[in-house]
């Protein structure tokens, strides 16, 4: 006779990444954060499999067997035993061999799926990676624009304030969610980036940071599981982006824009598509009022990943005026812990938005955290 033997449990485990210098952040977040989603949300998962391994998440249930008792063939010549168990037990226990474990039902989610955590059994409330987090210790620049402000402040650009062509860059960036639906196709999130050159290398000047920008938004993401094209339509948002310098006029530079996401993906393939329009009072702000001359009204981003590695192409610019920007990406697998190594070359005009209306070629080297789509 074959007995059932209960199935081994697992305490869940719900990750959450902090940042220490956010502690207001942090303390904002409502304790609901570390409740569990109930099985209304796992109901609303079309997928068999994705719904089995969401209920035996919420339930901390492993379906996999130990090893002892998984496929273990009957000695040759012995005669088939007829199963004398209960039913139930027997059928409980074919169900086991076949359900999926949970872990590896998470990695069968989408890049959008993970990036957005449109996952039924995500946390409600969370903080995530958002853009590439990177530390780029070498960004060299083929020219530099050692009068940015001219000539509206022209004492600032004395002879002794050249631009060495070789800094550093790094950036921070972070999103968290901060309401969704009990399904958690449809999230309110709040983003911040923020992004620095640093003339590092600059003795002569004292080192000085040439441009941080600072980037916040508030955005619905919603997933829409349609198909475009051959293509899964996995997002849909709507958005709205301040971005700065941070400085006082006559040196600011900074617009708002109303930003649409959409992104397909297939495989390990995704598109994201990002129009905008802007809607500040261009007759009223001296900043930068031709901005999206050279910006344009939207931008357009490929994101393949194979082996670990992961490669991104960015197209924007104003067709109109015949100026845009391109930027391409390559990060490796890991090689430290978490880190990863990371290439980006850049061509076109503002890389920074000091330099919005200025054309140079350039290239960093450094490290990452993630990509535009990691989860």
């Amino acid at each position: 006779m074959i007995h059932s033997i209960p199935l081994p449990r697992r305490q869940s485990v719900r990750p959450v990444m902090a940042l220490v210098w956010l502690p207001a952040l942090l303390a904002a977040l409502p304790a609901a954060a570390s409740t569990a989603p109930g099985l209304q949300s796992c109901a609303a998962v079309n997928d068999a499999q994705r719904r089995l391994a969401c209920y035996d998440r919420i339930s901390g249930r492993s379906p996999a067997l130990p090893a002892a008792l998984s496929t273990d063939p009957e000695p040759e010549g012995a005669p088939r035993q007829s199963m004398s168990a209960p039913a139930a037990a027997s059928t409980g226990a074919d169900f086991a061999r076949s359900a999926p474990a949970s872990a590896p039902a998470a990695d069968s989610l989408s890049m959008l799926e993970r990036a957005w955590s449109f996952n039924p059994d995500s946390d409600r409330y969370l903080i995530k990676l958002f853009n590439p987090n990177y530390l780029a210790p070498v960004r060299y620049q083929s020219r530099t624009n050692d009068r940015p402000f001219s000539p509206v402040l022209s004492a600032l650009e004395t002879p002794g304030s050249e631009v060495d062509e070789i800094e550093a860059a790094f950036q921070i960036s972070f999103k968290t969610r901060v309401w969704a639906s009990d399904d958690r196709r449809l999230g309110l999130w709040f983003a911040y980036t923020q992004q620095s050159f640093w003339q590092v290398y600059n003795d002569e000047n004292s080192s000085p940071f040439r441009d941080t920008n600072y980037k916040p938004e508030l955005m619905v993401a919603w997933q829409p599981q349609l198909s475009l094209a051959g293509f899964d339509l996995g997002l849909l948002g709507l958005g709205y982006t301040h971005e700065s310098n941070g400085r006082a006029d006559p040196i600011s530079r900074s617009w708002d824009r109303l930003i649409a996401r959409i992104g397909l993906e297939k495989g390990d393939f995704a598109l994201l598509l990002r129009p905008w329009i802007r809607i500040d009072d261009e007759g009223s702000d001296e900043d930068n009022p031709d901005i999206t001359d050279y910006y344009g009204y939207g931008d357009i981003t490929a994101v393949y990943k194979w082996r670990g590695n992961s490669f991104t192409l960015m197209a924007r610019g104003n067709p109109a005026e015949f100026k845009g920007a391109v930027r391409a990406t390559w990060m490796t697998p890991e090689i430290l812990g978490p880190l990863r190594g990371y290439l980006v070359a850049f061509s076109g005009y503002g890389d920074t938005m000091i330099d919005y209306n200025f054309k140079q070629n350039a290239v960093s080297v450094g490290i990452a955290l993630n990509d535009l789509l990691d989860r």
